[in-house]
């Protein structure tokens, strides 16, 4: 694999992809031209030498705490909503392909039929190899979320950063959406946001890159170019660290 350019800040990365931001406009499912373009921007910090892992939510399908609000026993609610972790990742990796990307979709619960296991040592091979790897089915675990477990492969694949991208440009006092006061922050400590109780990533995710040291970056995945401006270290959405 090509070292990476000087433009870039950062040589491996993990982002935390939402479900929902594969929905585009729509409100279910995946948004054909919405999952190019992501995976164009993949390709693009890739082809700069950049080691790209992902972890990608089931929302738009199944989100296993929301069926267990409707009834469904919550261990089986999750592991639907496991299940949807790896339709969307299927998806990812044929998109990638089409790009003339080599990617790996690695699951954390057995579907050999489809995929490979998650296994830390291979998936840090394929990283070293320049393939893009897909890390599907959360930690494996029911009552855990997709935030927790992009945290935890982020620090078992040794990452530089974790970006979460969502449909959000970064971290607000408030709900943007219905406070048009709400302010966004460019900064902030895992502390505030546990504190403060803003919703960046649930409570074991934050804590887990606060005691592994591991720089977070919530930023709007909707918009263009923002995952490559924050691999090249520039302050796009809101940054999070120990300081």
């Amino acid at each position: 694999m090509s070292p990476p350019s000087k433009k870039v800040k950062y040589r491996r990365v993990l982002v935390k992809l939402s479900g929902e931001a594969l929905m585009g406009n729509a409100g279910y499912g995946i948004d054909p031209a919405v999952i190019r373009r992501i995976a164009g921007e993949v390709h693009e910090l890739s082809e700069s030498g950049v080691e790209v892992a992902m972890v990608i939510g089931g929302g738009n399908i199944f989100r296993g705490e929301g069926l267990a609000a409707n009834g469904i026993e919550r261990v089986t609610a999750d592991h639907m909503g496991m299940l949807a972790t790896l339709m969307n990742s299927l998806a990812m990796q044929d998109a990638l392909e089409q790009l003339g990307l080599h990617a790996r979709v690695m699951s954390a619960i057995k579907v050999n039929q489809i995929c490979e296991d998650y296994i830390r040592r291979r998936a840090v091979r394929h990283l070293e190899k320049g393939r893009v790897i897909i890390l599907a089915a959360g930690t494996g675990n029911p009552f855990f979320t997709t935030d927790s477990a992009a945290s935890l492969r982020a620090i078992e694949i040794n990452a530089d950063i974790l970006i979460k991208a969502t449909k959000v440009d970064g971290v607000y006092s408030g709900d943007p959406m219905k406070n048009r006061k709400a302010v966004r922050y460019e900064r902030l400590s895992y502390d505030e946001v546990l504190e403060r109780k803003l919703e960046v990533m649930d409570a074991t995710a934050v804590v887990l890159c606060r005691e592994n040291h591991m720089p977070l970056r919530v930023l709007s995945m909707s918009k263009p170019g923002a995952l490559i401006r924050a691999v090249q270290g520039l302050d796009e959405g809101t940054l999070v660290t120990g300081d």
